[in-house]
Protein backbone atom coordinates (compact mmCIF):
# COMPACT_ATOMS: atom_id res chain seq x y z
CA UNK A 1 0.00 0.00 0.00
CA UNK A 2 1.25 3.49 -0.86
CA UNK A 3 1.96 6.02 1.85
CA UNK A 4 -0.47 8.83 2.51
CA UNK A 5 1.73 11.86 1.89
CA UNK A 6 0.64 14.97 3.75
CA UNK A 7 2.22 18.38 3.20
CA UNK A 8 2.39 21.50 5.30
CA UNK A 9 2.78 25.11 4.23
CA UNK A 10 6.52 25.13 4.89
CA UNK A 11 7.09 22.31 2.43
CA UNK A 12 4.92 23.93 -0.24
CA UNK A 13 6.64 27.30 0.18
CA UNK A 14 10.10 25.70 0.09
CA UNK A 15 9.18 23.77 -3.04
CA UNK A 16 7.80 26.78 -4.89
CA UNK A 17 10.23 29.48 -3.74
CA UNK A 18 13.82 29.27 -4.94
CA UNK A 19 14.70 31.84 -2.26
CA UNK A 20 13.58 29.56 0.57
CA UNK A 21 16.45 28.08 2.58
CA UNK A 22 14.92 24.58 2.24
CA UNK A 23 14.22 24.79 -1.50
CA UNK A 24 16.79 22.18 -2.57
CA UNK A 25 15.60 19.78 0.11
CA UNK A 26 11.94 20.21 -0.91
CA UNK A 27 12.72 19.65 -4.60
CA UNK A 28 14.65 16.49 -3.74
CA UNK A 29 11.86 15.15 -1.53
CA UNK A 30 9.19 16.05 -4.08
CA UNK A 31 10.99 14.00 -6.71
CA UNK A 32 11.20 11.01 -4.37
CA UNK A 33 7.68 11.32 -2.96
CA UNK A 34 5.35 11.67 -5.91
CA UNK A 35 1.98 13.40 -5.65
CA UNK A 36 -0.80 13.39 -4.85
CA UNK A 37 -0.02 15.16 -1.61
CA UNK A 38 -2.83 15.67 0.86
CA UNK A 39 -3.41 18.71 3.01
CA UNK A 40 -6.11 20.92 4.51
CA UNK A 41 -7.49 24.34 3.67
CA UNK A 42 -5.65 25.90 6.63
CA UNK A 43 -2.31 24.81 5.16
CA UNK A 44 -3.29 26.17 1.75
CA UNK A 45 -4.26 29.51 3.30
CA UNK A 46 -0.88 29.74 5.06
CA UNK A 47 0.99 28.77 1.90
CA UNK A 48 -0.82 31.34 -0.26
CA UNK A 49 -0.14 34.02 2.35
CA UNK A 50 3.56 33.16 2.62
CA UNK A 51 4.09 32.78 -1.12
CA UNK A 52 2.30 35.99 -2.03
CA UNK A 53 1.32 36.89 -5.55
CA UNK A 54 4.62 35.68 -7.00
CA UNK A 55 4.14 32.13 -5.71
CA UNK A 56 0.40 31.80 -6.14
CA UNK A 57 0.52 30.64 -9.80
CA UNK A 58 2.68 27.65 -8.85
CA UNK A 59 0.32 26.62 -6.07
CA UNK A 60 -2.68 27.20 -8.35
CA UNK A 61 -1.13 24.85 -10.90
CA UNK A 62 -0.49 22.17 -8.26
CA UNK A 63 -4.10 22.34 -7.13
CA UNK A 64 -5.45 22.34 -10.69
CA UNK A 65 -3.58 19.17 -11.62
CA UNK A 66 -4.45 17.51 -8.27
CA UNK A 67 -0.83 17.28 -7.17
CA UNK A 68 -2.04 18.86 -3.91
CA UNK A 69 -5.46 17.76 -2.69
CA UNK A 70 -7.37 19.24 0.25
CA UNK A 71 -8.67 16.15 2.03
CA UNK A 72 -9.91 17.27 5.42
CA UNK A 73 -13.35 18.05 6.81
CA UNK A 74 -13.12 20.14 9.97
CA UNK A 75 -16.78 19.50 10.85
CA UNK A 76 -15.97 15.81 11.27
CA UNK A 77 -12.82 16.48 13.30
CA UNK A 78 -13.38 19.67 15.27
CA UNK A 79 -13.20 18.07 18.72
CA UNK A 80 -9.88 16.35 17.98
CA UNK A 81 -8.39 19.52 16.44
CA UNK A 82 -9.42 21.66 19.42
CA UNK A 83 -8.01 19.04 21.78
CA UNK A 84 -4.64 19.23 19.98
CA UNK A 85 -4.67 23.04 20.13
CA UNK A 86 -5.29 22.90 23.87
CA UNK A 87 -2.75 20.16 24.54
CA UNK A 88 0.02 21.91 22.61
CA UNK A 89 -0.85 25.53 23.43
CA UNK A 90 2.58 26.04 24.98
CA UNK A 91 4.45 24.99 21.80
CA UNK A 92 2.32 26.78 20.35
CA UNK A 93 0.57 24.59 17.77
CA UNK A 94 -0.96 26.31 14.77
CA UNK A 95 -4.45 25.47 13.58
CA UNK A 96 -2.97 24.06 10.36
CA UNK A 97 -0.59 21.81 12.32
CA UNK A 98 -3.48 20.53 14.44
CA UNK A 99 -5.41 19.65 11.31
CA UNK A 100 -2.42 17.82 9.83
CA UNK A 101 -1.80 15.81 13.00
CA UNK A 102 -5.47 14.86 12.99
CA UNK A 103 -5.19 13.87 9.33
CA UNK A 104 -2.24 11.65 10.25
CA UNK A 105 -4.55 9.82 12.65
CA UNK A 106 -7.20 9.17 10.02
CA UNK A 107 -5.13 8.23 6.95
CA UNK A 108 -3.32 4.97 6.24
CA UNK A 109 0.48 4.95 6.58
CA UNK A 110 0.87 8.75 6.85
CA UNK A 111 4.04 10.77 6.29
CA UNK A 112 4.09 14.56 6.70
CA UNK A 113 6.51 16.50 4.50
CA UNK A 114 7.37 19.59 6.54
CA UNK A 115 10.03 22.11 7.42
CA UNK A 116 8.50 22.52 10.90
CA UNK A 117 10.39 20.71 13.65
CA UNK A 118 7.44 21.15 16.04
CA UNK A 119 5.95 18.02 14.46
CA UNK A 120 8.62 16.06 16.35
CA UNK A 121 6.97 17.21 19.60
CA UNK A 122 3.39 16.37 18.63
CA UNK A 123 1.89 12.94 19.23
CA UNK A 124 -0.89 11.19 17.34
CA UNK A 125 -3.26 8.78 19.05
CA UNK A 126 -1.93 10.19 22.37
CA UNK A 127 1.54 8.60 22.32
CA UNK A 128 2.58 7.78 18.76
CA UNK A 129 5.27 9.83 17.06
CA UNK A 130 3.98 11.74 14.08
CA UNK A 131 5.77 10.36 11.00
CA UNK A 132 7.56 13.32 9.41
CA UNK A 133 10.17 14.00 6.83
CA UNK A 134 11.93 17.32 7.36
CA UNK A 135 15.33 18.88 6.69
CA UNK A 136 18.05 18.14 9.22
Amino acid sequence: MARSLLVDAGFLVALLSRRDSHHKWAVQEASGNSPPWYTCEAVLSEAYHLLGERGAPGLNAMLSRSAVVARFNLDDNVEAVVAFLQKYASVPMSFADACLVRMSETMADPLILTTDTDFRVYRRHSRQVVPVLCPR
